[in-house]
């Protein structure tokens, strides 16, 4: 199935790979090198195409239950580029912010409905997850069911205030679940629109119903249009 993957897209084309669940939920990193092993041996085609392996722990995973488990294994020291979604509290302070920095991990920032991570910088890329719940029921998706517009543009001038700010930061990258809004594809569209870049085609594009407006400051715009040229 990999090995499809890589030879359906061009090589341009980029990648993020979640960790198996059996590494970070059933096992949470204790005595999962056969499991680990397996998962890289698997995603060894898309080497050159994979931008990040994303580590998402539970919600129940507190940070030193993680970082005792994370330090038990030196996967953050090879070619691979890593980010890591954490979704309890006890995260968020200066000893994981620290830990990710050294190591060159992104921490996730992602939306969800019961929490919602700072948008601390702590790697040369920034990783967006628009996850949400799991109110959406899947015969709906295909349009979308929520309004996300105030949220996403909170998020979208957080990514602007690191392209201005953090020099460091080179690529950005936005996921959008379809539980999120109800589409995910439209959900991604419509950020790419937040941040002035063009919609993305894909396929036979039917027309998409919208049922979420938002205003685009035009003054703003004009100080990134040369965003369209960049990673951005």
């Amino acid at each position: 199935m990999v090995k499809l993957w890589n030879a359906r897209t061009s090589s341009n084309f980029r990648f993020s790979a979640k960790f198996p669940r059996v590494i970070t939920h059933e096992k949470k990193f204790h005595n999962c090198e056969k499991e680990l092993e397996l998962f890289y041996k698997a995603m060894e085609p898309l080497k050159d195409k994979l931008l990040t392996l994303l580590i998402q722990f539970p919600p129940s995973f507190k940070i030193k239950e993680g970082l005792d488990a994370l330090g038990k294994y030196d996967f953050y020291f090879d070619t691979f580029r890593y980010s890591i979604e954490v979704r309890h509290p006890s995260w968020f302070n200066d000893l994981a912010y620290n830990f990710f920095n050294k190591y060159n991990i992104c921490l996730v920032w992602n939306q969800l409905d019961i929490v919602q991570t700072p948008p601390v910088v702590t790697s040369d890329f920034v990783y967006i997850r628009f996850i949400g719940d799991r109110s959406i029921n899947e015969k709906d998706f295909g349009t979308l069911q929520r309004d996300r517009a105030v949220e996403m543009l909170n998020w979208a001038n957080k990514l602007k205030d690191v392209q201005r700010h953090e020099k460091v930061v080179e690529t950005a990258m936005v996921a959008a679940n379809n539980h999120y809004a109800g589409f995910g594809p439209e959900t991604s569209n419509m950020f790419r629109e937040m941040l002035w870049l063009n919609r993305v085609r894909w396929g036979n594009e039917k027309d998409i119903p919208r049922i979420i407006e938002y205003e685009e400051i035009s003054n703003e715009k004009k100080s990134y249009e040369t965003a369209k040229n960049s990673n951005w």
